[in-house]
């Protein structure tokens, strides 16, 4: 594992609150559901790093600059830790990734004057449309 991931799973805190769903009497009585909170400023990412981050966790970020991530998938604490870690370390690593950049599509000139060509056809298609003059 990435000793980013590892950085981060051990600044994030972690509390438990009640779930909801399934769970039976149990879900009343034990705080299943695991509330994991990251700041981001605290991890000390490049710039490009830190921005993808932040996009990639969209309304999961507060004003804080905290990532809370929910997860109340299972009905056990230890089940739920686990997955608000995988889903942390999911999000940091697909951060850490750097997009490819699009290469630009070179036409050439035959290619430049058949889009031309179907461009025209088309304004007169939509030229022709209206009130017909009897």
């Amino acid at each position: 594992m990435n000793d980013l991931v590892q950085r981060a799973q051990s600044l994030a805190e972690e509390s438990f609150i009640a779930a909801s769903g399934p769970g039976g009497q149990n879900v009343n009585k034990v705080a299943t559901a695991v509330q994991l909170r990251l700041n981001i400023y605290r991890l000390g990412l490049e710039p490009r790093v830190f921005h993808r981050l932040k996009k990639l966790a969209g309304r999961r970020i507060n004003t804080r600059g905290e990532i809370v991530l929910d997860a109340r998938r299972f009905r056990t604490q230890e089940a739920n830790r686990q997955d608000a870690r995988d889903k942390l370390a999911a999000l940091i690593e697909e951060a850490l990734v750097e997009p490819r950049k699009r290469a630009r599509t070179r036409v050439n000139r035959v290619g430049k004057v058949q889009r031309l060509k179907a461009k025209k056809v088309r304004g007169e298609v939509k030229a022709n449309r209206g009130k017909v003059d009897w």
